[in-house]
């Protein structure tokens, strides 16, 4: 390995460029949390690249330089709010739980998400302004489904739902209930009771299709 003077780079050298970058990562990391509760707080319209520079106490050269303008904070905070959907999957994945408290599980957790994460918070309002943006943000909640799909498909073929209950139509409600919910909870509280509307959603469209 060499050093930017095309000098083999020393221990020392080595270990000045690795804290550089570790820097580099965190300060735009920062970044990226500053962009959530920004776009969380005002909506992607009303946020400068000042607004975010601000809550980092910091200037806009260093927003800058991480991302290019506020169309790129905006795609970034949205795949940082879907890599936290799929990774709120995975955990549940790992619990090993029947299918239909998988399902309850992933959506009471991503209810309590949607409640406490700025970065949650924010992807959602994104989505909703994704027309007034001008960047391809990712299209919504695909994989989302396809996991509760996934589940119910499960449940159906283990006895644990109606066999001719469609998996896919009862997926399709459910998430489609569960943001609906996510969003007048929004408005009317602050998302406080997100996690009891969650749960009514949950009682009410399962046991349509439970057996026993």
């Amino acid at each position: 390995m060499t050093s930017g003077s095309g000098r083999p780079a020393t221990p020392r050298s080595r270990g000045r460029t690795d804290l550089k970058q570790e820097r580099a990562v965190r300060t735009r990391g920062q970044v990226l949390d500053a962009a959530a509760s920004a776009f969380a707080r005002k909506g992607f319209p009303a946020v400068t690249i000042l607004d975010v520079a601000e809550l980092m106490g910091m200037t806009k050269g260093a927003v800058y330089f991480h991302y290019p303008n506020k169309e790129a904070l905006a795609l970034a905070v949205a795949d940082e709010f879907y890599r936290r959907l799929g990774a709120t999957g995975d955990t549940v994945r790992e619990l090993a739980l029947s299918p239909l408290e998988a399902v309850s599980e992933l959506l009471t957790r991503t209810a309590v998400a949607f409640r406490d994460d700025p970065m949650i918070q924010a992807g959602a309002r994104l989505q909703i302004e994704r027309s007034l943006i001008e960047a391809d943000l990712p299209t919504p909640y695909v994989g989302y489904t396809n996991l509760v799909e996934s589940w119910l498909t499960q449940a159906r073929d283990e006895g644990q739902l109606a066999l001719d209950t469609d998996a896919e139509v009862m997926a399709r409600v459910l998430i489609s209930a569960f943001f609906g919910a996510q969003h007048i909870s929004w408005v009317l509280s602050e998302r406080a009771d997100i996690a009891e509307r969650v749960r009514e959603i949950l009682d009410v469209v399962i046991q349509v299709r439970r057996v026993g």
